[in-house]
């Protein structure tokens, strides 16, 4: 489109810097944002994409701007999602690959955090890298609240986090300690006590760390330096194919242009238009940004308050109001503090730094944390348009919900001002979310007060809630009707019946959690009443009464601390083993630094092919339906479109079925579920593909029944078969004996992999005899190999599939890849062409599939003295549409239920349901953290009923000595009994319930719970053929040696391990040996690196090698002993010695007879034990990790860095599935949580203020390569003792509030479900709407 406004002139020429270097874009797009102009463009690839809306940091970089009035230069972190280049001119951009590379020299940031051990599948590590690079140019040596504030807005799905955390802590000039011993000892006392034992509690050296100098910098571009200072500020225009980008110079032109065109948004951050645009398909043909306009950037002090341009960043006001807080009497900075701790939290660092306060304000979103307290304050807008200016109160556009009319459309918003606090009036925010940081507000607040003058009578009072309606939402009547009265009680009951009448929050209301919103509309309000009570009595404690003791501490929020850690290990090796044998030494993952510097390269990171096309995928947007046509008119004649691929186009197999129902590459003439691919459109630009894919056209007719949930799958009797059930004893006769029966059942939710690199794919047709070379994120390139051969119609020795690498996968990159991998091969099948197909996050999420939500019923019998005598259960999963894995993880939840109890007389089965949701499939346990919770809790449940405390009940019932299981396979519980007792010793359990316990006598609004979990992890895959492996070792003349096998490396180290396993049994450094890649040509057949099997049967395989061709070498070294190895190898070469050899394990002896109900299932047990302690505040149903302890028996560690890594992330990932992570569904069957926004995995926030792992010491495993185990799954279902520490907290507050009968907590424990279960007052008041009368926004799959 022409622009008039540009008076017809060709576009600007876009200037900015990449790490140095001048870039100068002459056709800059509006649509284009940073991260794909690095990849793409400019090929630096080291900046990934996790999410494409700011929500995970794995696109962090560094902005630097000069601002030449002031000559400042201002660093910050940022996501280059969401900046648009055009909104780059001038500035300097620094990328993980400007600050140090292995080419050069690697900066001490990425040092540290790869020989800290912080990066497992280093996808996340180039963002946490950025983030803590940012940090160190404003703060060379940053305090430990500084950093964790930096990294609020990174996630990482592998770590846990605390490995992270060590590497940035080195750079902290203050020495690090838990600064308390209310929780035992000080970590500084536990280092010396562990000195004279044979332990270690280092898993890095500090001393080999180069040191930080500022001084090494980049400097900003003095071009761009130059250009600030003197070319004077000029409107810019960059057009693009469809969108146009104005940047003006002035606060006259942004005026004449808003009257041009009333409709184009102003984009700042673009953290709000961004997102929509990407997520919602908005289009706006013009983009105004008046980022560069000095009136909106303005930070001026008055003498009645702060006033703020509109373009100011958070960021900004964050400083300004922290300027303003030091220098002001208290009295007058209420607001401000109140403004301050909201933005805390308010997003991560890096959108605090990009986000404008004009547009949190203009968005009108019912999510800002900031419109309540600014609305609430008094504040004021100051609007310009052409016509003039004018001031209104920041209240009035939330006057009668989103829809008024106070702004007209050519208006802009230039400055807020935020007016001193008065004497007399108090201010106070409240806000709870899905997660403590970097989460959006499921419902927040502001409120003010005044009183007249030295009395508690109210003058004005004034509440605004967000996340209750549309928009922010005021109070008024309520408000007004408290006018006069007293601050007492009589008041505080009257405003909750006002505000809960005045409010309306319908029962169907979007977002649902309704009645936990009803409740925290007066939570929030009591909170603000015990806020002023205490503010009143410390001005004046004769006049008002102090607040009862017990009431006080829910006040104080839970804050955000930097984890104390400590990890245990034995110290000494074998005493025999040789300085280079790095067998049971802490060794750096072999890609950390590559992690680190962003040189580690992922399947989306391979170089642009030739002609190569980007496939983009169109969905089903119905549960369950007839497909009556497709049309695909409009989308042909969009731009850059080559062609269409459906169901017509696969040359051969469409349909794989490993049982009865099949799965699906292409939906043919039905749909299943939402989510299942239909079509494909391939486009010469990722961009043009999903452009395109937006205009395909799909009728359908719906289908009944549409099932969604275990519920409607019992009443239709669907479910995939087999169905598998155990048995032993006699259950019936069972019954008849106990002192008590208890029946319950249980609900656990699903859980999303949340893998960092989502799935992709590139698929490149060699061009003779149908060859193909398919790179993949997948764990098993087999599988891969085989279903893009069967779909093509072609032998499998013409498919090559390669993994280098892949960024996270957790069980979720095996058969869905496969289906994904084929999708892409027919669309290169049938174009000729490269097809590189690459899945957002979102649709990765609503395509995929996760963990099974599961169903438990149960009935257990037991004896008064809280002995267990029989248990009958049934396990329902819901599978989705197709089977998967659901029949194995069926089968596994039962082999693996009665986790560490001997339960004589037992009668249990489970069914995988087929419903209309996407096929659910294997995720990190298989199906034990289900199992498991559910025999957790009965026992929990038993112990209440008996009058014995829970940890009582489960040593009661704990496996004591070597016996058989249910299944016949016999069991030596040695191992996990002395796991248990050296986690009750290690974590002081009894004396940290003693003092649970008399906190909460001391507290009413918040309660402390404790609980001490043990655990029995089975190991295996149940049949042989799976546990085989294979392995490739070359030697070459130099004596270098490559090394290839059938494991895949995601982040658990196989690499790092197998190279250790070579140089033991090859005498050789890990400096000579290079393990290139996973390939179906050099390693056939292998099985998928799942179940934590990848050590031990690919270690196997290596070994085999190794010892192969060591022997060859046997006679040479026999006869030069003094030799070196390169002699050797020079000799064998001449002796015409074969220097490759492949090595082979067979498997394990494993067997299950389902028919009989018994058989060996297992190889060998992994045993842990875990203690957790948390808080809860009853009011918010928030809560707060305090300390966990595990102890868990891994045999002998390979490598205690990388082993204690994997428990740690385990276990965090944990957390997660039982306490905060939730996907939502329609009634329809249409996935809400499709990213970091609505979804929310773990944070840093969400660790255990003190995290301990310490592995058991002198344990054997004769079953695996060198006595160790695979851990890699074991720690996840530890995660539970939080749960059921939350659980004892909440059988606190049924305990002081004479609550009868017994609770039952379903999974995960969110803070909605925390807070419904401390029933009082307040969750009595709210309205319970009776299920038939409407139609929930989300339904519990």
């Amino acid at each position: 489109m022409s622009l008039p406004a540009a008076g017809g002139a060709r576009p600007d020429e876009l200037i900015f810097c990449v790490n140095g270097r001048k870039i100068v874009e002459k056709n800059a797009d509006p649509e284009q944002m940073l991260l794909s102009y690095l990849r793409k463009r400019l090929r630096l690839t080291g900046t990934k994409y996790g999410c494409g809306g700011g929500g995970c940091g794995a696109c962090t970089v560094m902005i630097s701007t000069y601002e030449p009035a002031s000559k400042n230069i201002r660093h910050y972190s940022a996501n280059a999602c969401l900046l648009p280049i055009c909104s780059l001119h001038g500035v300097a951009v620094t990328t993980v690959e400007g600050i140090g590379c292995t080419k050069t020299r690697i900066h001490p940031v990425q040092e540290r955090l790869a020989k800290c051990h912080g990066s497992q599948c280093g996808f996340c590590t180039p963002g946490m890298v950025m983030s803590m690079y940012a940090l160190l140019r404003n703060h060379p040596e940053p305090s430990m609240e500084q950093i964790t504030a930096a990294l609020a807005g990174n996630l990482c799905r592998c770590t846990g986090y605390r490995p992270i955390l060590d590497g940035c802590k080195t750079f902290c000039k203050e020495p690090f300690c838990c600064q308390s011993k209310e929780n035992g000892n000080c970590c500084l006392d536990q280092e010396d006590k562990l000195k004279g034992e044979k332990i270690s509690t280092k898993l890095f050296s500090a001393d080999e760390f180069q040191p930080l100098d500022p001084t090494q910098e980049f400097i900003f571009p003095p071009e761009l330096m130059t250009m600030a200072e003197n070319q004077p500020k000029r409107t810019l225009v960059f057009q693009g194919e469809r969108t146009t980008w104005i940047s003006p110079a002035s606060l006259k032109e942004l005026l004449e242009l808003k009257a041009k065109y009333p409709k184009a948004p102003l984009v700042v951050g673009n953290t709000s238009v961004g997102p929509e645009m990407k997520f919602k398909g908005v289009h706006h043909p013009v983009i105004i940004s008046p980022a560069r306009i000095l009136d909106l950037n303005v930070v001026r002090y008055t003498d009645n308050g702060l006033t703020l341009g509109a373009a100011c960043s958070l960021a900004v006001v964050k400083d300004a109001l922290t300027n303003t807080v030091s220098e002001l009497p208290g009295d007058k900075t209420k607001i401000f503090r109140v403004l301050l701790h909201q933005l805390k939290t308010l997003g991560g660092q890096q959108i605090r730094n990009i986000s404008s306060l004009g547009g949190n304000i203009m968005s009108r979103k019912s999510t800002s944390d900031l419109n309540p307290i600014l609305a609430v304050g008094n504040c004021t807008l100051n609007l310009a348009s052409r016509e003039g200016t004018r001031r209104i109160y920041l209240s009035d556009i939330f006057a009668n919900g989103v829809g008024n009319n106070t702004l007209m459309p050519e208006e802009v918003l230039v400055s807020v001002h935020i007016p001193h606090s008065r004497k007399g009036e108090f201010v106070s925010a409240f806000r709870q979310a899905q997660r403590q940081e970097n989460a959006l507000p499921i419902a927040n607040a502001g409120m003010r007060v005044l009183f007249a003058e030295g009395t508690d009578i109210i003058l004005d009072f004034g509440i605004f809630y967000g996340g209750i309606g549309s928009t922010t939402v005021c109070v008024k009547q309520t408000c007004q009707a408290l006018i006069g009265r007293h601050w007492n009680e009589q008041m505080l009951d009257e405003a909750c019946r006002l505000v809960l009448k005045e409010v309306s929050l319908p029962g169907s209301a979007p977002g649902g959690k309704v009645e936990y919103r009803r409740t925290l509309i007066v939570s929030f309000l009591f909170k603000f009443y015990l806020e002023v009570l205490q503010s009143l009595n410390r001005m004046d404690p004769h006049l008002y009464p102090e607040l009862a003791e017990k009431y006080g501490s829910v006040l104080q929020d839970f804050q955000s601390q930097m984890p104390q850690r400590e990890q245990i290990y034995q110290q000494e090796v074998n005493p025999e083993q040789l300085p280079r044998d790095p067998i049971g030494r802490p060794i750096m993952h072999q890609a950390g630094i590559k992690h680190a510097t962003g040189e580690a390269l992922y399947c989306d990171d391979i170089r642009a092919v030739d002609e190569e096309l980007f496939l983009a995928v169109i969905t089903s947007s119905r549960a369950h339906a007839k497909i009556v046509s497709i049309d695909t008119s409009e989308a042909l004649k969009a731009p850059g479109v080559f062609d269409i691929i459906t169901a017509q186009d696969v040359p051969a197999t469409n349909e794989f079925y490993y049982y009865s129902d099949p799965e699906i590459i292409f939906a043919k003439d039905k749909v299943i579920c939402v989510g299942q691919i239909v079509c494909g459109v391939v486009a010469d630009s990722d961009a043009h593909a999903k452009q395109a894919a937006a205009k395909v056209k799909i009728e359908y007719e719906d289908l009944e029944p549409v099932i969604l949930t275990v519920e409607e799958a019992i009443k239709h009797n669907s479910f995939f078969e087999p169905q598998r059930k155990l048995e032993q004893g006699n259950v019936d006769e069972a019954f008849e004996t106990v002192d008590q029966i208890f029946e319950g059942e249980i609900h656990i939710g699903g859980q999303e992999h949340f893998y960092m690199e989502t799935q992709c794919a590139l698929v490149v047709p060699k061009g003779e005899d149908k060859e193909m070379d398919v790179y993949v994120s997948t764990q098993h390139p087999a599988l891969i190999q085989e279903m893009v051969a069967s779909c093509l119609g072609v032998p499998a020795n013409r498919i090559m599939c390669h993994v280098k690498r892949i960024g996270g996968a957790f069980g979720g990159k095996v058969g869905k890849a496969g289906l994904l991998a084929s999708v892409a091969a027919v669309a290169a099948n049938k174009t000729g062409r490269a097809v590189r197909f690459i899945l957002d996050r979102g649709d990765d999420m609503l395509i995929t599939g996760g963990r099974h939500p599961l169903v438990g019923k149960y009935k257990v019998g037991f004896m008064n003295d809280g002995r267990i005598v029989a248990a009958d259960a049934k396990y329902y999963i819901n599978g989705g549409c197709t089977p998967d894995d659901s029949i194995l993880v069926a089968e596994v939840v039962l082999l693996k239920m009665d986790n560490a109890y001997k339960i004589p007389n037992l009668r249990c089965c489970s069914l995988a349901c087929k419903t209309n949701l996407p096929s659910n499939t294997g995720f990190r346990g298989f199906g034990f953290p289900q199992s498991g919770l559910i025999t957790e809790s009965w026992i929990t449940a038993i112990a209440a009923k008996s009058g014995l405390s829970p940890e009582k009940v489960r040593e009661i019932n704990m496996y004591k000595e070597t016996e058989q299981m249910c299944y016949t396979q016999e069991l030596d519980p040695e191992n996990m009994v002395r796991c248990w007792n050296e986690c009750m010793e290690k974590s002081e359990y009894y004396s940290r319930k003693t003092a649970v316990e008399e906190f909460n006598k001391q507290n009413y609004w918040k309660k402390k719970g404790i609980a001490i979990i043990p655990m029995k992890f089975p190991f295996g895959l149940c049949t042989r053929f799976l546990s085989q492996a294979a392995a490739l070792v070359h030697i070459y003349m130099d004596g270098s040696v490559l090394l290839t096998h059938g494991g895949i490396e995601m982040g658990q180290g196989i690499h790092t391990k197998m190279i250790q396993v070579a140089s033991r049994e090859l005498k050789i450094p890990m400096s000579s040996i290079h393990f290139c890649e996973t390939s179906t040509t050099t390693v056939p057949n292998a099985y998928a690196s799942v179940a934590s099997a990848g050590t031990d049967v690919n270690g196997m395989a290596v070994k085999d090698a190794c010892q192969t061709l060591l022997k060859r070498l046997e006679p040479i070294i026999s006869k030069n002993p003094k030799g070196t190895w390169n002699d050797w190898v020079k000799e064998a070469f001449e002796q015409s010695i074969n220097l490759s050899a492949t090595g082979y394990f067979r498997g394990y002896e494993t067997n299950m007879d389902w028919e009989k109900g018994e058989g060996h299932p297992f190889t060998y047990f992994i045993f842990g034990a875990a203690c957790s302690e948390v808080e809860i505040d009853c009011l918010t149903g928030n809560h707060k990790n305090i300390r966990t302890d595990i102890v868990i028996d891994i045999g002998c560690s390979i490598n205690p860095a990388v082993d204690i890594g994997q428990i740690e992330g385990a276990f965090v990932q944990g957390i997660g599935l039982y306490t905060m992570e939730e996907l939502k569904y329609s009634p329809e069957g249409v996935l809400y949580t499709r990213g970091p926004d609505q979804y929310k995995i773990p944070a840093i926030c969400d660790l255990p203020e003190q995290f301990s792992v310490s592995l058991l010491s002198s344990s054997q495993n004769p079953y695996a390569i060198y006595s160790s185990k695979g851990i890699g799954e074991a720690g996840m279902f530890l995660g539970c003792s939080v749960f059921f520490a939350i659980w004892d907290a909440v059988a606190a507050v049924w305990k002081e509030r004479g609550l009868t009968g017994t609770f039952t907590l379903n999974s995960p424990l969110t803070p909605e479900r925390i807070r419904m279960a401390c029933a009082d007052q307040f969750t009595e008041m709210s309205t319970k709407d009776e299920p038939e009368s409407f139609v929930p926004w989300a339904i519990s799959i």
